[in-house]
């Protein structure tokens, strides 16, 4: 059993969408690099590792504003679920940067949504825990909802232009 460090802090969100499992599974592998960034040699086997630069929009205060850090994702392979799939997913910084959470965890797909559950640790160690706690996680939290947005836009199915018209009409 693998142990979670004392400054690891859960995480989970969720993001409704329509997804089609059968083709959301190819775009968590090797296609994952048409929205997910560019393939680099994997940490280990069995893994796709891409570097991209995650992004922390400063949605309330300057919506404007985005901080990005290059990191590299790892997605393991898929393991199909009674409703969906999932898929090993772990960030960290792809520099020596310190000031970056590492996350590890697992994306969920469902027919209804995507959702991204695990632990991250923010840097610092102990002393970082305490931050991360006095400022309720926002930068750890804000990059994983973003990865999860665009995660959604990459896999869920989206409804035909016009498709609102052709509802059947009564007599």
């Amino acid at each position: 059993m693998i142990s979670t460090p004392a400054h690891a802090t859960p995480l989970r969100l969720v993001q409704p969408a329509v997804i089609d499992i059968a083709r959301a599974v190819p775009l968590l592998g090797d296609e994952a690099a048409g929205w997910l960034g560019t393939p680099v040699p994997p940490a280990r086997a069995g893994c796709h590792r891409f570097l991209t630069d995650l992004s922390l929009p400063i949605r309330d205060r300057a919506p404007t504003i985005v901080f990005r850090k290059a990191a590299f994702v790892d997605l393991g392979s898929v393991s199909r679920t009674a409703d969906g799939c999932q898929i090993e997913i772990a960030w960290q910084s792809s520099s020596m940067a310190p000031l970056f959470p590492v996350f590890s965890g697992r994306l969920t797909l469902t027919a209804t949504e995507m959702r991204l559950e695990g632990y991250y640790a923010p840097p610092g160690g102990e002393f970082g825990a305490a931050l991360d706690k006095a400022f309720l996680g926002i930068a750890a939290r804000g990059t994983a909802r973003w990865f999860l947005e665009r995660a959604t836009e990459a896999i869920s199915i989206r409804p035909q232009a016009g498709s609102e018209t052709n509802l059947p009409t009564s007599m």
